[in-house]
């Protein structure tokens, strides 16, 4: 169990903790999450801090208290980010929860457009590894995304150009075979229409709106890693992060 840090509110790190076992899908739609008593006795914190912590996520639509019963994990119609995959892949070595899967519709080589080109700092040859991938839960397409990977991490790493899954996610599966291991991430988001594509993989409606997300991926030695584009539909757009004011 982690340590209470003075830095921030410890009923706030409390329900982070909590709001990242739910959004990596650790906790799923109708889970029981620990009562107060049990996270005041795990976090050696008083039961009005633990209680404090649950009505921050009933706040955020992540919980709701049944009355005799417990608090549980609210169904959601959100996508979870790159940070919330990273976390369940090291943890578990999958990168989806139960119910998700992908579809890799293709893979290999190709020459990177101008923006990925940018990302990645490839020069004058700008061949570079893709993976393309449509990601599904019960319910249908959630996630349309295409990975980009540098020409050294494409040779150092040829199952990226397997079309099949692979289980632990490519950055995991980088890591392990090149030895670079990620250090951070950038995200930059903007929302337009669809292309027709996008309509089609994603079951969308003509010219709907999607949220575009550019994720680059950087090593210890601030070298990009992996870049991402990934195109999330309508109903897939509630993401949670949480920051200090001040």
């Amino acid at each position: 169990m982690p340590q209470i840090e003075e830095a921030q509110p410890k009923y706030l790190q409390i329900a982070h903790y909590i709001r990242d076992q739910i959004l990596r899908g650790d906790l799923r739609p109708g889970d029981e999450v620990p009562s107060e008593r049990q996270l005041a006795a795990d976090w050696n914190v008083s039961r009005p801090t633990a209680a404090r912590s649950l009505q921050a996520l009933s706040h955020q639509g992540l919980v709701e208290k049944r009355q005799g019963s417990g608090t549980y994990v609210r169904s959601l119609e959100v996508n979870r980010r790159a940070r919330e995959l990273y976390g369940r892949a090291r943890q578990t070595g999958k990168i989806y929860s139960p119910g998700e899967y992908a579809v890799i519709t293709s893979a290999g080589w190709l020459e990177a457009p101008g923006h990925v080109a940018e990302a990645l700092n490839l020069a004058k040859d700008r061949r570079a590894v893709h993976r393309r991938r449509i990601t599904n839960d019960q319910s249908g397409p959630i996630t349309l995304s295409t990975s980009w990977f540098p020409p050294e991490v494409g040779q150092r790493a040829p199952k990226l150009l397997d079309p099949e899954r692979i289980q632990e996610g490519t950055l995991m599966h980088v890591e392990k075979m090149t030895g670079r291991r990620g250090s951070y991430a950038e995200d930059r988001m903007c929302a337009r229409a669809a292309t027709e594509e996008e309509t089609a993989d994603l079951r969308l409606a003509p010219a709907s709106p999607v949220l575009i997300v550019h994720h680059v991926v950087f090593d210890l030695q601030d070298r990009p890693l992996e870049f991402t584009e990934a195109t999330y539909p309508p109903d897939r757009w509630a993401f949670e992060q949480g920051y200090p004011l001040g």
